[in-house]
């Protein structure tokens, strides 16, 4: 089986993900890293060169190939990789995975994204807290349609890692 992370950036995905390979015994795959290496380019080259629809194609066809040949892997996705392309649809219908919507409150992804708005290329232009709140507040009003369907979902406000990570594995085994 596989577990599909999804979520807004900043909602723990990559960390809850690392930590959850290492408890289950399961291998790690960042779609995004998987994605510079198959391309050989970071993702920020990818939009600055080729577009958002050139990327956004090739992460639909390297999610379909992570899903077909990867087996009991955590797959972390980018923020937006649900809401493009069918990729909802191919997660939701293989029978080796399941999806959990990491869910963190505009908020909390706000305090934890201001800091670290220059490591992150869609934000990194973002001068003040109001305005990424609101950038952000845009972002999950038109992506929670998508992770809301996501097989299980987990609040992750006010939670360690330690703590998110034994809620996953309580709602999959």
């Amino acid at each position: 089986m596989n577990i599909v992370l999804m979520g807004y950036m900043g909602s723990g995905k990559s960390l809850i993900g690392r930590d959850l390979a290492r408890k289950l015994k399961f291998d790690y795959l960042d779609l995004d890293n998987f994605i510079e290496i198959q391309e050989k380019k970071k993702i920020s080259e990818i939009f600055a060169d080729k577009g958002e629809i050139y990327f956004r194609n090739k992460e639909s066809l390297y999610l379909k190939v992570v899903l077909e040949e990867y087996k009991n892997t955590i797959i972390s996705l980018g923020g937006g990789t649900p809401c493009f392309a069918g990729n909802l649809e191919n997660i939701l219908q293989d029978k080796n995975s399941k999806s959990i919507y990491l869910q963190t409150s505009l908020d909390e992804l706000v305090l934890r994204l201001f800091a670290e708005r220059e490591k992150r290329p869609l934000i990194s232009h973002i001068i003040s807290k109001d305005e990424l709140n609101d950038f952000v507040r845009k972002h999950l009003f038109e992506r929670s349609f998508y992770y809301n369907q996501a097989d299980y979902k987990i609040i992750t406000d006010k939670k360690d890692p330690e703590q998110i990570s034994k809620e996953c594995i309580s709602l999959l085994f």
